[in-house]
Formats: C-alpha cells, sequence, structure tokens
C-alpha cells in the first residue's frame, strides 16, 4: 500500500466491513486464496482487502476508502482482464460479484445488468423472452469489461458492438458520487463509457437496447491447417458479399480430439471458418454454399439457440490457462497478410495457441464513427492473437511469439487497436495511438472532469 502500508489494511478492512453488506476478505481469511484469482494464470496478485459490494453505495464507499487511504484500486467485473487490471498488489479489489442481477423489459426491449453480471446471465435472462443484444465470443465474459472496451461479439454485422447498445449507466465517480450516464444526462459520459474502458469510474448497472434473437443457424466448418491459405482466398472474397445477418471469423488453430473429426486431424493444426447466422436455415445454406462446395473435413452449422453458440467454446479458454493475447484491425486480408499469418502459426509454441480474424462491416461500420469512444470502423477485419499456454516456463516464449506476430501484422494493418485484445500495458503514448489524437483529446477532458487524481488507473490508462 502506498500510504498506509499492508499494516493499514486491518483498519481499512474494518471500517469497510461495517458499511458493507458484502463480504470483506483479508490474507488469511478462508477464502482468500480462491477470491484473488481471476481468470489469466499469468496473474498472480495478493491484494490487502477484496470488498464484495451488493449495492453503488457500497462501490462509494470503498471507492472512497481507496481515495482517502491513497491505496491501488483494482475494479473486477467477470475477472477477464488480460492484463490482469482485476487484481492488484498491496490495495484493494472492488468485487462486484454480487452485482449481477439482469432484468428484463421486454415491452420496451430492454435490458438492465448488474456490473457484476457475466454473459451467461444476461443471455439466459433475456432469451428467455426471444431477445438478445450483442456480447462477447464466450458466455464466461463479464458484461462491464467486454462493454466498456468495446464488445465484438457474434451478433456485430447485423447489431453492432456491446457498446453500440448501451443505452444508459449508473457510474460511482472517484469522489464516491453516483451520475446517470444516459442520452439526456451526462452524455458525454456515455459517449466515453461506449469504448474508452473503465477510466471514469464503477460501473455499477447497464441498461442496453434489446433485439430479437432466438434460433441461430450456427457452428464451424473445419479444414486441416494446411488448407489454410486457399481457404483465407476464398473467404475474403466469399465474406465481402454476405448480408448483415452473417457475422464470421476465420481461425487458425488446433482441431478437437473429437469423434466427429476423421482421425487424421483430431488435435491437429486446423483451420476454421465460425460464424452466426440470424437469417434462418434456407438463408444460412445459400450463404455457406461456396464454403461447404470446398469439402470441409467437417461442417457443424446448425439451428441452436443463441445461448448455445455463446458458450460453445468457453472450454477452449479456462480459467486458470494462461494467456497473452494482441490484437489489431487489418483493412484488408491481402496475400501478404495470409503468408504472414500461416509463416507464424507454424512456428508457434504451444499447440493451444490461435489466431482470430473477424469479419467486420454492416451495422459495426454503419454507426457514426463519432458517437463512440471506439477507435476504428474502417477497417474489413480486426484481429486476436491468442498465445494460450499451461506452464510458467512458457510465458517467454510464447509471450515473444504474440509480439513477434503482432509486429509483422502491423506492418499491414492500420494505426490503431482494440483495447481487449490487448495484454501488455500501453502506456500514454500507446493508447493516444491506438485512439487517435481527437478522440484521445475528448476522453482525457472527460478524465480530468471525472477522475482528475486517476484513482481508477488499473486500465488501459487514459491520463488527467
Amino acid at each position: 500500500m502506498t500510504a498506509t502500508g499492508m499494516s493499514g489494511a486491518t483498519g481499512i478492512a474494518a471500517g469497510l466491513a461495517r458499511q458493507l453488506n458484502g463480504r470483506v476478505i483479508t490474507p488469511g481469511d478462508r477464502g482468500y486464496e480462491e477470491a484473488r484469482r481471476v481468470w489469466n494464470g499469468c496473474i498472480d496478485r495478493t491484494p490487502a482487502l477484496i470488498a464484495r459490494c451488493r449495492s453503488s453505495a457500497e462501490v462509494a464507499a470503498t471507492v472512497r476508502a481507496a481515495a482517502e487511504h491513497q491505496v491501488p484500486l483494482a475494479v473486477r467485473g467477470g475477472g477477464h482482464s488480460l492484463p490482469g487490471f482485476s487484481a492488484c498488489d498491496a490495495g484493494i479489489v472492488l468485487d462486484l460479484s454480487g452485482l449481477d442481477a439482469v432484468e428484463v423489459d421486454p415491452g420496451r426491449r430492454v435490458a438492465r445488468a448488474g456490473g457484476g453480471a457475466l454473459w451467461s446471465g444476461y443471455d439466459a435472462a433475456t432469451c428467455a423472452y426471444g431477445l438478445a443484444s450483442p456480447g462477447g465470443l464466450v458466455s464466461t465474459t463479464g458484461v462491464a469489461g467486454l462493454t466498456l472496451g468495446g464488445g465484438i461479439g457474434w451478433l456485430l454485422r447485423k447489431h453492432g458492438l456491446a457498446c453500440d447498445n448501451l443505452l444508459a449507466a449508473d457510474v460511482v465517480t472517484a469522489d464516491g458520487a453516483v451520475v446517470r450516464a444516459s442520452a439526456g444526462e451526462h452524455a458525454e459520459l456515455l459517449w466515453g463509457l461506449r469504448g474508452g474502458g473503465g477510466n471514469f469510474g464503477v460501473v455499477t448497472s447497464f441498461e442496453f437496447r434489446l433485439h430479437p434473437v432466438d434460433t441461430v443457424v450456427g457452428g464451424l466448418l473445419v479444414f486441416p491447417q494446411a488448407r489454410y491459405a486457399e481457404l483465407a482466398g476464398v473467404y475474403r472474397d466469399w465474406a465481402a458479399g454476405l448480408t448483415e445477418e452473417f457475422t464470421t471469423m476465420l481461425v487458425a488453430g488446433t482441431a478437437p480430439d473429437e469423434d466427429f473429426l476423421p482421425g487424421d486431424l483430431r488435435g491437429q493444426p486446423a483451420a476454421f471458418v465460425i460464424g452466426c447466422h440470424l437469417g434462418g436455415e434456407a438463408a444460412a445454406a445459400a450463404d455457406l454454399a461456396p464454403l461447404r462446395a470446398l469439402r470441409p473435413a467437417a461442417d457443424l452449422f446448425a439451428p441452436m439457440p443463441y445461448p448455445g453458440l455463446q458458450s460453445m467454446f468457453d472450454a477452449d479458454v479456462p480459467a486458470g490457462r494462461r494467456y497473452h493475447f494482441k490484437g489489431g484491425f487489418l483493412p484488408a486480408l491481402t496475400d501478404q497478410a495470409v503468408a504472414t499469418i500461416t509463416r507464424q502459426m507454424a512456428g508457434r509454441p504451444s499447440g493451444y495457441s490461435e489466431f482470430d480474424l473477424h469479419h467486420m462491416g454492416g451495422a459495426f461500420a454503419n454507426i457514426d464513427p463519432g458517437s463512440t469512444a471506439f477507435p476504428d470502423r474502417r477497417s474489413d477485419f480486426t484481429y486476436n492473437i491468442l498465445a494460450c499456454w499451461d506452464h510458467p516456463a512458457g510465458d517467454d516464449t510464447n509471450r515473444t511469439w504474440a509480439r513477434g506476430f503482432a509486429a509483422a501484422l502491423d506492418r499491414l494493418g492500420q494505426a490503431t487497436g482494440y483495447v481487449n485484445f490487448l495484454t501488455d500495458t500501453q502506456d500514454a503514448t500507446e493508447i493516444h495511438r491506438i485512439y487517435g489524437s481527437d478522440r484521445y483529446a475528448r476522453l482525457q477532458r472527460l478524465k480530468r472532469e471525472f477522475d482528475p487524481s486517476n484513482l481508477f488507473r488499473l486500465n488501459h490508462n487514459i491520463q488527467p
């Protein structure tokens, strides 16, 4: 702790315990080891205390305690922060898991989610009414972190990012005040929450627009990795002609060791086209026909409930595995980009690692770029390099591979990035580059208004 020292944690914990109905957990308490863990196994931090808040008032009390005692403050929604921003050493972790309720108003097509909700809970609540909001790509991700960074997901081309569908938010600011951000009040703050990260306060509730989404046609086509270049050449032309109903991604990774695959492909390097079609079985079949003509080794596209697609790949990114991601934007999938991807994937040090290429456009690109803080709506593709491995001995090798891969693609892409795909803690220069001068200056003005002392600095930080 910066001012009080670890010895002061007992006093802070005692003071918070009198104000919180939720539990205050300190080192030595039962459950502390479990409570301090986060999704990325690379992150091993020991907070002085963990405050499990159950209301905006309890969040405000915790924020005021961190400010008063000048200690680091980490905010945890789903705990999926790649760089470990949802954990800290010798400070306070503000745990929002007790604020996970989801309320649905089907008549207005609006849902309200607590800051600790996961997409699994959100989707279960909304899909009971045949409705959904754009979420992420796996169901274990927190609503808060994904939305505040942007929110790429399976509904992107039809309904945009998660942050594009954010209508309002309740925010606890650095002085412990609770403000509402919406189109009618603190509209500039709402703009900043749509892609500017957790820089401006703790969001205790989110209000989202809902869309009719029930059964989708989702799944994947599987090809041997040796066919990646061939598949990519077809995919770039095919994807360019898709309607907004179909959101897809081109993946290089490892085939699952499952009976539905030929024996010589199980557990081997493979290429995939994965997607979500909202237009019904007949339209999906027509759109998939050119790729099916390539005779994939397995065809797993089928009608399914939307939450089934959201959870289909949960097992591929389990909690506790070690992760280092790098991301960026590509204006086009050129032959040079395909050659770079093929070469880099051939040298991956871990069979768990993969390369995801997200096809953008559609509703995502049609939204006014000035309406949110999200940095890039021009590029046709966004990519994510996922370095995934199990043992600490592989840390340097796998991180070096991801960084080298990203550097090779940076030369072909845009000078921006997607903060939810970044593990390295960026300095101010890098964050400035990602958002661009005009957007960064606007975010900086918001930061000065709502967090001039930079209490909320454990994030991809906008400096006051």
